[in-house]
């Protein structure tokens, strides 16, 4: 139970209290969730790789794929195709080196792709229908997943909200309130965009963005890998609801 749920609860039981003996309790609620995708036609799925970008503290590309494939063999039907991971920035520039055109040499020490407007000539690869139906015939025409894959670290400062707990010293009774502080905080931006693809035609099916940010104290040392799996956690079950129908789980304060 969340704070804010605590504080909700105190409230209504301290106004209720006068009415006499009041009992409340939680409920877990499940919603079903309709699939965004209709994959019935699929009986397998190929998580392709991604397009990577931001610091090179982790491999994006890498560990999306090794992710969403752990995901889909407990939480799909479709059968998860083992292949390796298609280096997708490289196959890129290798056509653009073709076409003419001059491509600087990345800094070792920086990412060769550090922002979203960067991703634009790269993006163009997901509308080759040619490439994703010859991928798609290697692996028996699947269900295709690829994207990009946005993890930079970010710096903000600003008033941060906390909640306190109070106990009553006369009455004993628990309640709750806000502080707000001052803080600077350090962490990590996860912007995912998955893009799925027909591996029969290489037609582009659906696509969908997110953005999930996490933040730390400066005192505090997280690893970017431990960030990175903490922001997919909560991304997870909007991406697995694109392909099957997911029940989300809540819970419910019931007053008696």
């Amino acid at each position: 139970m969340t704070a804010r749920t605590a504080v909700a609860i105190v409230s209504l039981v301290a106004g209720l209290g006068s009415a006499g003996c009041v009992t409340f309790y939680e409920v877990l609620v499940e919603t079903p969730i309709q699939a965004k995708l209709d994959v019935s036609q699929f009986q397998r799925v190929l998580v392709a790789g991604f397009v990577p970008g931001g610091t090179r503290n982790i491999d994006p590309n890498t560990e999306t794929a090794r992710l969403l494939r752990s995901q889909l063999r407990t939480k799909s039907d479709l059968s998860v195709v083992d292949a390796d991971v298609i280096p997708l920035v490289d196959e890129v520039d290798r056509r653009r080196e073709a076409a003419g055109e001059q491509i600087p040499q990345p800094d070792p020490n920086q990412p060769r792709i550090a922002t979203e407007a960067e991703f634009e000539p790269y993006e163009k690869i997901f509308e080759d229908a040619v490439y994703w139906k010859n991928i798609g015939a290697t692996y028996d025409r699947p269900l295709i997943v690829t994207g990009t894959v946005l993890f930079t670290e970010i710096a903000r400062s600003g008033l941060v909200s906390r909640p306190s707990q109070i106990t009553d010293p006369v009455t004993g009774r628990v309640a709750y309130q806000e502080d707000r502080q001052w803080m600077e905080q350090r962490g990590y931006s996860l912007v995912p965009t998955f893009v799925f693809i027909d591996g029969r035609t290489g037609e582009k099916l659906y696509a969908e963005s997110f953005q999930e940010d996490v933040l730390y104290p400066t005192t505090q040392n997280t690893p970017a890998l431990s960030a990175y799996f903490e922001l997919m956690d909560k991304l997870l079950p909007a991406f697995l609801n694109t392909l099957s129908t997911q029940k989300i789980r809540g819970t419910r304060v019931l007053v008696k």
